[in-house]
């Protein structure tokens, strides 16, 4: 069964993968034609409040609270009932999100008042208003797209789900080609490109719902049990699946009332911490939700915790490396992707410094994913938002003391401490409850992880070259060079491993002690 969850990680990690190539294209072509300016700054204050909200009620909550319900219906009730069962969430979260669009088009005003304070008494505030109205709706339609993944989810069709936001990419990079003309603010073409991508998303996960029969009717009933189950579900989840992007948001707030810019480059930094995030974090919360949504319903406990520990071992044999890797390589991976055109050698200063403190947490921001996977599919709710809403109030409070004296910088050192505090709680949560126990082998495991990253760190250290030779070198010098060290760098992590005796069964279900 590992090895049917690794294959499942590695076809998402590997559409995932597709979509963030494409996705730092489209990041390329953007810092060349906007920079880091208050126009950018505008478009990416408008794109992120609907983008928060998708994340928090649609990817986060809504996920989290309609997966393990689905499984159940899949395991325990007719292929009917099963399907009567999407087709009145559908139609629920159809009604919901539409009302919410619009309001979120009349009042665009208040929200960017409430979102992004800073902004109200110069021009980025009436743009940015602007801009909101045209992108609000991407929450109805991002949110149906999800709707659609977590079916294909449960029943086990990761790579279209997975692979669907490079249609979103596509839509950016053409609106910022072509379509920027088209309008007296050129930002302004972004914005029709997040509704263009939007719909194309949820075009594809209709069409893969059609071809498997399970292609959405409108057939409301507020009353249906297993829409109440997933609406209490989803109340608590709300805070507990999505701390992090709660987080980013808070950040943003408080950037507001930094530089011009400050948002722009808390966005490129976080970017480039999404990367392996998305590629592994995101792709193995999605496989394991609906393995242990399984495994708890059939009262397979051992299994449970064997699934936790399985994700655990590979979150920290992928997090590390990760993390020391993008880290130290922070000042030629901006420089080699973004400074060209608008984008200067301050930016990509000023971005390498708050993704070096998005670094100290990339670790715990996949855990956090994975752990709470591991509450919802016991259909727990209560208590990770208690421990979000702690992580959370303790992010503001540490924003406040670190906007000072480190800037935009201190607001991701802020959601790196709160993340651990997050990770660290839930864990000791589930092995407190006996929900979960550390298999055999760790010791040994964090021994050769850390003779490894050691190894990779100092090949990494003596080949960086310092900022200003990097941002000489011609663009496929930059290129070519970037690609050489980490390909080296991999491989003598990967060879540490080997050589230290680490083999697959140290990752699997039941590592022995070596």
């Amino acid at each position: 069964m590992a090895k049917g969850l690794l294959r499942s990680v590695s076809t998402v990690s590997a559409m995932t993968f597709i979509s963030r190539v494409l996705g730092f294209a489209r990041d390329m072509i953007l810092a060349n034609i906007f920079g880091a300016n208050a126009s950018f700054d505008a478009f990416l204050v408008a794109f992120k409040i609907p983008n928060f909200m998708r994340r928090l009620f649609a990817e986060g909550a809504f996920s989290q609270a309609f997966i393990p319900i689905l499984s159940e219906y899949k395991s325990q009730q007719s292929m009917d009932e099963t399907k009567a069962l999407t087709h009145r969430v559908f139609s629920a979260l159809f009604l919901t999100l539409t009302v919410v669009s619009i309001l979120g088009i009349l009042f665009s005003g208040p929200i960017v008042q409430v979102f992004a304070p800073g902004f109200a008494d110069d021009a980025r505030f009436a743009l940015t208003v602007t801009l909101l109205q045209v992108t609000f709706p991407y929450l109805l339609l991002i949110s149906l797209t999800a709707f659609a993944a977590g079916i294909l989810n449960t029943y086990r069709f990761f790579s279209l789900p997975a692979f669907t936001p490079v249609l979103l990419n596509i839509a950016l990079i053409g609106a910022a080609l072509w379509m920027t003309g088209l309008f007296a603010q050129p930002v302004v073409a972004l914005a029709w490109g997040v509704i263009i991508g939007g719909i194309g998303q949820l075009a594809l996960q209709l069409f893969a719902l059609w071809r498997m029969g399970f292609f959405p009717r409108f057939t409301f009933n507020i009353k249906d049990a297993g829409v109440i189950r997933i609406l209490k579900l989803m109340g608590p989840a709300v805070l507990g699946a999505s701390v992090m992007q709660i987080n980013l948001l808070v950040d943003a707030v408080f950037a507001s009332f930094l530089p011009v810019g400050s948002v722009t480059w808390l966005y490129y930094s976080e970017r480039l911490m999404e990367f392996p995030l998305g590629m592994f974090g995101v792709a193995l919360s999605t496989v394991i939700l609906p393995h242990l949504s399984e495994h708890f319903a059939a009262g397979r406990h051992q299994a449970f915790s064997a699934s936790i520990d399985w994700a655990l071992r590979w979150t920290v044999l992928i997090g590390v490396p990760a993390a020391i890797g993008l880290s130290l390589l922070r000042q030629p991976i901006l420089i080699t992707l973004f400074q060209y055109g608008a984008f200067s050698s301050t930016d990509s200063l000023m971005s390498s410094k708050s993704l070096l403190a998005l670094c100290a947490g990339l670790i715990a921001f996949i855990g956090v994913k994975v752990l709470v996977s591991a509450f919802y599919a016991q259909q727990n709710t209560r208590l990770p938002v208690k421990i979000a809403i702690m992580a959370l109030l303790t992010n503001v409070i540490l924003n406040a003391v670190f906007i000072g004296p480190l800037q935009h910088a201190g607001l991701a050192l802020a959601s790196s401490i709160s993340a651990w505090l997050n990770a660290l709680t839930l864990l000791i949560a589930l092995v407190c409850s006996k929900q979960f126990t550390f298999n055999n082998g760790w010791p040994a495991f964090m021994a050769r992880l850390g003779l490894s990253s050691l190894m990779m760190a100092a090949v990494l250290i003596a080949l960086i070259a310092p900022a200003e030779q990097w941002a000489a070198l011609s663009a496929g010098r930059r290129v070519l060079e970037l690609g050489g060290i980490i390909g080296l760098a991999g491989a003598v992590f990967a060879g540490t491993l080997l050589l230290t005796g680490l083999r697959p069964i140290h990752l699997s279900y039941q590592a022995p002690s070596p």
